[in-house]
């Protein structure tokens, strides 16, 4: 049985006090494709917008079990304050539905007491995110969240629409899975900030050395990215 749908008022406020439950349901009704709940939905954004634009946003791609949710674990020890975790998960063209998995593969950091950890299905939306995960952003901004990291599904080229929301955008490769091909392409290449080789141990190690030259050597066809936007600038959509 659902629960009731709150009042605006509810929802801002609970958002406002970083109150998780209330988040939560303000990410499904955001995610809803009900038309009352989506007049309610902008409503709720318009409300809470003022209090968006403070956090550190990373988005991470990288090819389904080059270690996306084991990295994001990692980071989430090492970084002070609190964090959520928007993550993105493949969904299946027949029926629908998601295994919205990731949440389980990162067990200790949804245990945190600093962390929100939210799955969300793709639904075919391209792009490597979910329909509404700018959106989801926000709330986590006016939730008072410092640091947010997009987990992307996965699939590869096509995931650039996070590099549009974020502040640095990650690339997670393997080394001799004949990723180094893909260093001579253009499009998801050009936009990433940072290109890390994953699970650079034992034998791999070479490989993933000759990864990085292979990169390296590609990067410098490409033309630099545009200047980062001044500290100054008004608070991002």
């Amino acid at each position: 049985m659902s629960l009731p749908r709150l009042t605006l008022a509810a929802y801002r406020d609970g958002i406002l006090a970083a109150d998780r439950v209330t988040l939560a349901r303000a990410i499904t009704l955001i995610e809803s494709e009900l038309p009352t709940d989506q007049i309610l939905a902008q409503q709720l954004l318009e409300a809470i917008l003022p209090f968006t634009g403070r956090s550190l946003r990373l988005g991470i791609t990288g090819v389904p079990g080059a270690g996306k949710s084991t990295l994001i674990e990692a980071l989430s020890a090492q970084i002070e304050g609190s964090i959520a975790v928007l993550s993105v998960d493949p969904s299946s063209p027949a029926s629908g539905g998601s295994i919205l998995g990731d949440k389980t593969r990162m067990e200790h950091l949804a245990l945190s007491p600093k962390a929100f950890v939210r799955p969300s299905p793709a639904r075919g939306h391209l792009g490597g995110v979910a329909r509404r995960t700018r959106e989801t952003i926000l709330l986590c901004e006016a939730a008072g969240f410092e640091t947010i990291i997009v987990e992307t599904v996965g699939v590869g080229q096509s995931e650039t629409a996070v590099h549009g929301m974020t502040d640095c955008f990650l690339l997670l490769l393997l080394p001799g899975a004949g990723d180094e091909l893909q260093g001579i392409k253009r499009g998801i290449l050009e936009l990433t900030d940072i290109i890390a080789i994953n699970k650079a141990d034992g034998d791999n190690l070479q490989k993933a050395d000759d990864a990085r030259h292979a990169y390296s050597s590609a990067l410098h066809l490409f033309a630099a990215t545009a200047p980062p936007i001044p500290p100054s600038s008004p608070a991002r959509p």
